[in-house]
């Protein structure tokens, strides 16, 4: 179990720090109001990478 949500979270973190790099890296005109939410959706991704062996796991160990 802890292997599965250790994997998970970080295939997340990788994931969600790439999506804040990629939105540095958009340089067409027509998606420039879309880097705004790519870069917080690699923010929460990153966070919520995070809050799961913090949180979750936690709670499992106490059942």
């Amino acid at each position: 179990m802890k292997v599965i949500v250790f994997i998970i979270s970080l295939v997340l973190f990788v994931g969600g720090i790439a999506l804040m790099g990629y939105s540095f890296g958009v340089t067409d005109l027509g998606k420039v109001h879309f880097v705004p939410g790519m870069f917080v959706g690699g923010l929460i991704t990153t966070s919520i990478a995070v809050f799961i062996p913090m949180h979750v796991l936690n709670w499992a160990d106490r059942a």
